[in-house]
């Protein structure tokens, strides 16, 4: 049964114009997000400190006057950060009363090695656990990543189905997941890969009850508006964007190009701003970042 505040988000979703920042960078992927924001890895020692010191840098976006509800719909928080505080609150709870910002968490584990031309999701064995967590702390969603590098239908095919089974799980639980199927921006089959992957999503949504509304997230396409079939589909609540390694002017006129679909940028999101900068500095640059997203996901 959803919470009176999960009502309050689906809302939300359904109804405002804005995007979602996906502020989710991982172990894997953290160290980089960290140099790109001016922290080297001689600034910190072990996993504990760069945690540390990648909350402090989400914990500055989503404080500055720049980042709120007006214009950013949703987050999307690593498991470390729905367990860590922001200005003295449980992160998920500062993000939705504070700033009035849906919190998502990403729930997946990293990717198994490639096979048909995919890489799975490695398997969740805390799941429950963590969709107990969610729910615990109003968390309205979750969102899992797979990548498909090439056109191959088994591969695809293998990719949307254990998506959907994972999204089942999360149905049940009460969330709305976010399901995403990456498709590689640097395959050279893309276009052909995206065209097995419409076809297989539209087939996997015909199991789903028309009550259990999902979201996809996936790599902005060739073809101007190719998901429209997504877009308007009545059980898909939101279609978003990843910018998937385009920098954030492509990725903005990409997006614009393509009705409907809304941002889910996480490079593209943080692009320009660094630990170095005053707090003024930080504020004007993240706040003209905020306002190219969201113009470009209102189109």
């Amino acid at each position: 049964m959803a919470s009176p505040a999960q009502l309050d988000m689906l809302e939300k979703i359904k109804s405002q114009v804005g995007f979602i920042a996906a502020l989710d960078q991982s172990g894997g992927s953290t160290p980089k997000a960290l140099r790109l924001y001016g922290v080297m890895e001689s600034d910190y020692n072990g996993d504990e400190e760069m945690f540390r010191k990648v909350h402090d840098m989400r914990t500055r976006i989503v404080t500055s006057k720049a980042f709120d509800g007006s214009r950013v719909l949703g987050a999307i928080l690593f498991e470390n950060t729905l367990d860590r505080e922001i200005a003295g609150k449980p992160s998920a709870e500062y993000l939705w009363q504070d700033k009035h910002v849906v919190p998502f968490l990403k729930v997946d584990k990293g990717l198994q090695d490639e096979v048909n031309g995919t890489q799975l999701l490695k398997p969740i064995s805390n799941l429950d656990e963590l969709l107990a967590k969610a729910n615990k702390q109003n968390v309205f969603g979750t969102k899992m990543r797979s990548v498909i590098k090439l056109a191959n239908e088994a591969g695809i095919e293998a990719v949307v189905a254990q998506q959907f089974e994972v999204g089942k799980q999360i149905l049940a639980a009460g969330l709305v997941p976010i399901l995403e199927p990456e498709i590689d921006i640097h395959s050279p089959e893309k276009a052909a890969a995206e065209a097995m992957l419409k076809a297989a999503i539209l087939k996997h949504l015909d199991s789903l009850s028309a009550d259990t509304p999902v979201m996809f997230k996936v790599t902005l396409p060739e073809t101007a508006n190719f998901y429209a079939e997504l877009v308007s589909h009545p059980k898909v609540l939101k279609l978003v964007a990843l910018s998937g390694g385009y920098d954030r002017e492509e990725a903005n006129q990409r997006l614009t190009e393509n009705k409907g679909m809304i941002a889910s940028f996480s490079r593209a999101l943080t692009e320009g701003v660094s630990a170095q900068q005053s707090d003024a500095e930080f504020d004007s640059v993240l706040d003209a970042t905020i306002e190219s997203i969201y113009q470009a996901s209102r189109s």
